[in-house]
């Protein structure tokens, strides 16, 4: 009698809610119970979802309810904070962690549960729910999220178990932080396609019969129960092995949009009812082998494009190393260059000063101010003392440090933060844009085709099986993600083969950069310039052996190419260590050797007689002895690199160098076109002068060594470094290209256009497909089966188009 004094919504068994939280069926409980999992008019599965409604809602936070219908995940299985215990343990802190340096932390988790906007919504909002968290990033397609926190305020198992508390439980394998191997597809890809293969051969087996021609009427038993056993297969396939598409396409139409699964998700269901409707009335025999051949093809498609991209991915993250090099000490003083893949745990490196330091490791010698914006976004460099650990993509600041590294090199680190949306430009190429317009109308095309084609047949013909069949083929046979698949891969394949050839570029994005560029600028010093080849002579009073000490023990410092020059043209004498360090970047370096003070640099910034001298001066304790006169040696093929841009870019060439023009008659042949050399220029004219040809609507490129040129580099539309044996990585840069292949540079200018002509060639592919396919589909005559071979067939033709195509570009252009 109790229950009739309680209201309505009370009275209402809680097996008839829903959950406010994940929106999961809240399990059968007694009506006195139901207070229990309940919050004013809000109903909960589990204690779960209930205390995570609770922690929002105190926080302010109920926004995450209102962004998407069904946001939150169930709860009642979620790990104690028990499970995460192990965070606590220091070695395993140090493995996870990818920054520390005892006021901030940072650490990236793989969140599989994220799943809609609600959820990247809610976890850039941790700082509410963790007054230790000071920043929190989402990558959404990854599934990943970064968080920086204060270690004084919480710790790694406190945010993984805040995480977990709110349906987010971090997946955390520890064996994946050093040894790298590709990812295998998921499981539930497997179980998915495992269930279909099984159903889809028992279906054929059962519809053996209709296939050699047996009349249903005369076999009455037999065909309705081989039609009752294939509807039976097929039900499982429908609910689990097609559930992403026609959840994806059922989030779409939640919010108002029209993404690429709708169409599909209104042919399989359209071809699963259809056939249910004819094996239960008795009609016909139905479609469910062409439905279920229709999900296996799907899924198998799917297969065969994560594969495909992980190899990729998986070859540019972890095969394919940055071409920089880092200084190694073998011994007590002398040092070798070695390239960044060969380093190892124990290595002693030397980071100079503008270097980015590229494993973690400990700092062992020298007084270390590291800027770790490339890490954090916070560009106050930290003071390290002897024995601190230091960590991947800072950059020292001041005078060169010995570190011991502690891991090995992370490619897929390093190109991770390459890639933070700090370093970039924020805007797509042609291809993309026209690629991402081809999505947004192409599902409506789809539908108002497949609509148009029923009820023509329905209404004008009175054929409703001809309706149903055409409308049902018109939404399998489309495919738009023919056009969406040959951009990643086709340019993705390009970026692998780069690599291998210590070309280095960004992402696929810089690869239409390249084919739209109109200007092209170039660096003289260490980018046109051969430093290794280049002679050096000094002129005025012979350095005393006092001098040279200081000399060489201030440019050891530098990673200036012409530092570096007159640092090894001194390997007769020791090195100091200077008690102050500084470098002006367009300038030279100053510090105090041995209780002097020294410059070294140009003739202004010296105090030389005459400022407008060129060559690097030396000024010892206010006196200028002299200076080092270089002769420049150009890189082989410059001529041939300069007359290939010249033809391609339409905008100009141009070269900007920081010296005097005392080598202007040498490189006029270079650069015949009144204006096209500007000496003198400072980092800032360098940028100034990227911008003022931006303002004229050309897209530029830039060539530099990533020292006096960052600003510039950044700037520009491409940003390529050329390296050469130095460790001059820079974020701002959208390419790297070892110095040994700057004689390659039309050729990879050339694969990166021809990447795109490729791309541009798919979309035509994938225009005449689909032109062909819905022409024949709305008259009624394709085959639902055959429309379901054709559809994944083309995704996967458009594949194997751009990738086979972009590997016979780069032979032939090898060749």
């Amino acid at each position: 009698m109790a229950a009739t004094t309680l209201a309505p919504a009370q009275a209402t068994s809680a097996s008839r809610h829903t959950c406010f939280h994940c929106q999961e069926p809240c399990p059968p409980a007694r009506p006195d119970a139901l207070d229990h999992l309940r919050i004013d008019d809000k109903y909960f599965c589990c204690e779960g979802c209930k205390m995570v409604y609770e922690i929002l809602n105190t926080h302010d936070l109920c926004e995450y309810y209102r962004l998407d219908e069904k946001p939150g995940q169930s709860l009642k299985n979620r790990k104690d904070s028990k499970a995460y215990a192990y965070l606590d343990d220091a070695e395993v802190q140090e493995k996870l962690l990818e920054f520390n340096n005892g006021s901030m932390a940072q650490v990236t988790f793989y969140l599989p549960q994220m799943h809609c906007v609600s959820c990247i919504w809610l976890l850039e909002h941790l700082y509410k729910l963790d007054e230790g968290v000071t920043h929190s990033r989402v990558n959404f397609l990854k599934k990943t999220a970064t968080l920086q926190y204060d270690p004084e305020r919480s710790s790694l198992r406190k945010l993984a178990a805040l995480l977990a508390s709110i349906g987010y439980a971090p997946e955390i394998n520890l064996g994946d932080v050093d040894n790298a191997k590709p990812r295998v597809f998921s499981k539930k890809l497997a179980y998915q396609i495992g269930l279909v293969g099984f159903a889809f051969g028992n279906i054929m087996l059962f519809s053996f019969p209709e296939y050699v021609g047996m009349d249903p009427d005369t076999n009455r038993r037999f065909a309705d129960v081989f039609g009752y056993m294939s509807l039976v297969l097929a039900t499982p396939v429908l609910i689990f092995s097609a559930r992403d598409y026609l959840v994806s396409a059922w989030n779409g139409l939640r919010t108002r949009y029209l993404n690429i699964d709708v169409p599909l998700a209104l042919g399989i269901l359209m071809l699963f009812g259809r056939s249910a409707w004819e094996i239960l009335s008795h009609s016909g025999a139905g479609y469910l082998d062409s439905f279920a051949g229709l999900i296996f093809l799907l899924l198998t498609g799917k297969w065969f494009q994560q594969s495909t991209w992980q190899q990729l991915s998986f070859e540019r993250d972890y095969k394919s190393y940055f071409p920089v090099a880092a200084t190694v000490k073998t011994g007590t003083s002398e040092e070798n260059t070695v390239p960044v893949n060969r380093l190892v745990p124990g290595d002693i490196i030397v980071v100079r000063s503008q270097e980015i330091i590229p494993a973690d490791g400990i700092l062992l010698r020298g007084s270390a101010r590291i800027d770790y914006s490339f890490v954090t976004g916070e560009s106050e460099p930290v003071a390290v003392t002897s024995g601190e650990r230091v960590f991947a993509g800072g950059k020292q600041t001041g005078e060169s440090i010995d570190i011991s590294l502690t891991r090995r090199v992370s490619q897929s680190y390093l190109t991770r933060l390459w890639n933070d949306e700090a370093f970039q430009s924020g805007e797509k190429g042609y291809t993309t844009r026209l690629a991402d317009r081809a999505g947004r109308y192409f599902t409506g095309l789809i539908l108002g085709v497949g609509g148009a084609a029923f009820l023509y047949w329905w209404l004008l013909r009175g054929d409703m099986a001809a309706a149903v069949n055409a409308f049902t083929a018109v939404m399998i046979v489309a495919c738009p993600c023919a056009v969406a698949l040959a951009i990643p891969f086709t340019l993705g394949n390009i970026v692998r083969i780069l690599g291998r050839h210590r070309f280095y570029v960004k992402n696929i994005n810089v690869l239409e950069g390249i084919a739209a560029t109109e200007a092209v600028i170039f660096d003289k010093t260490g980018t046109i310039t051969n430093i290794a080849a280049q002679e050096l002579a000094f002129i005025g009073r012979p350095l005393q052996y006092e001098e040279r000490v200081a000399v060489r023990s201030l440019t050891r410092h530098s990673s200036h190419p012409l530092s570096r020059r007159i640092y090894e043209s001194m390997a007769d004498v020791q090195a100091e260590a200077p008690e102050q360090f500084e470098e002006i970047s367009g300038r030279g370096v100053r510090g105090i050797v041995t209780g002097r003070e020294v410059k070294v640099g140009s003739a202004e910034f010296t105090g030389a007689a005459d400022p407008q001298q060129g060559g690097v001066f030396v000024a010892v304790d206010g006196e200028v002895p002299g200076h080092f006169e270089i002769k420049s040696r150009y890189r082989d093929g410059l001529k041939e690199v300069i007359d290939h841009f010249r033809a391609s870019a339409p905008g100009g060439v141009w070269l900007l160098s920081g010296d005097r023009d005392r080598e202007a008659a040498k490189l006029a042949p270079f650069f015949p076109e009144s204006g096209a050399m500007q000496f003198n220029s400072t980092p800032q004219d360098k940028l100034d002068f990227v911008r003022k040809l931006q303002r004229g609507g050309r897209h530029v490129m830039m060539l530099g060594d990533g020292l006096n040129d960052a600003g510039a580099l950044r700037q520009s539309d491409v940003g390529i470094v050329v390296a050469e044996n130095t460790n001059n990585f820079t974020p701002a840069c959208d390419a790297i290209v070892h110095a040994d292949e700057f004689s390659n540079l039309p050729k990879y200018m050339q694969l990166a256009r021809g990447g795109v002509q490729i791309v541009n060639r798919a979309f035509y592919i994938a225009v005449l497909y689909n032109i062909a396919g819905l022409s024949y589909a709305v008259t009624g005559g394709l085959s639902p089966l055959i429309a379901a071979v054709l559809m994944p067939l083309s995704s996967v033709t458009i594949v194997l188009f751009g990738v086979s195509m972009g590997n016979w570009m780069a032979r032939r252009l090898k060749g």
